[in-house]
Order: structure tokens, then C-alpha cells, then sequence
């Protein structure tokens, strides 16, 4: 099982190197801060390696919604994994990867999951019986 996720996650960098010439704005700008001396934009945090963007040794995911869905998923939905919830995914997602918004978008993919919604704990108090006063009479 380990070797399918090495795998997915190769097909997914060779996607993102694809992806990098859609955006490449992102690049110029942080190019162009680091030549400026920009002090918000430290050396250490953003770099430029083997054709990836990285920030903070994680890997940039540019503006690609298919792409992010597809890294979600893989941290996600996999069976090794085993849907997790939200906040375990965003964990698991940002070990590699991040991009703004990353959680916003964890937990509206968690939202919509369906097998998560139904195996999903529920805080509220199950419903009791109805005692024979409350039970209203036919007209």
C-alpha cells in the first residue's frame, strides 16, 4: 500500500511542475522579492528547487482547484488513512504541501464527504421515546 501512495505522489509532483507554467505570476513575485530584499519574504521561507516552489521546505500548490482536490483526496480518501476528519487532514496535508486557504478548503471537502458526514460522531442527545402524555391524540 505504501508503494500506490509514493506513486500518487510522484504522478502529483510531475502535476504540479505541469501546472507551475499556469502560474507562473507566483514565481516572478517571489523571484522578485527575494532580489528586492523584501523582509517578509526571508530566503528560508520561500525557495525555488528542483522546479518547485517551496515555502517553508513544503511544496507551493499554485491556483489549481483540480490539482488541490486531488491532494486533499490523496490525504483524505485513501483507505490508509481512512477519512479522518478535517483537522487530521489538514494535518497530514501540510506535512508536503500548502497553498492559502488550505483549511477553508480541508473542511469544505470534509463537509461534502458522504461517508464521513454518516459515520460522523454526533454531540447531540439521541432522541428519547415519547411518554404516552406527549403523544398527541387523532382528530
Amino acid at each position: 500500500m505504501e508503494w500506490l501512495i509514493e506513486r500518487l505522489e510522484e504522478e502529483i509532483i510531475i502535476k504540479i511542475k505541469e501546472v507551475r507554467n499556469k502560474d507562473e505570476e507566483v514565481i516572478k513575485v517571489v523571484e522578485e522579492m527575494k532580489r528586492a530584499g523584501v523582509k517578509m519574504i526571508r530566503e528560508e521561507e520561500w525557495q525555488i528547487e528542483k522546479g518547485l516552489v517551496l515555502k517553508e521546505e513544503r511544496v507551493y500548490i499554485l491556483k489549481n482547484e483540480k490539482l488541490r482536490v486531488e491532494i486533499i483526496w490523496l490525504h483524505h480518501d485513501m483507505p490508509i488513512v481512512g477519512h479522518g476528519g478535517q483537522w487530521k487532514t489538514v494535518e497530514l496535508v501540510t506535512r508536503n504541501y500548502w497553498w492559502p486557504g488550505i483549511t477553508k478548503e480541508v473542511k469544505r471537502y470534509v463537509e461534502g464527504c458522504d461517508q464521513c458526514q454518516r459515520m460522523k460522531n454526533r454531540t447531540e442527545k439521541p432522541v428519547g421515546k415519547l411518554r404516552p402524555n406527549q403523544i398527541p391524540e387523532r382528530p
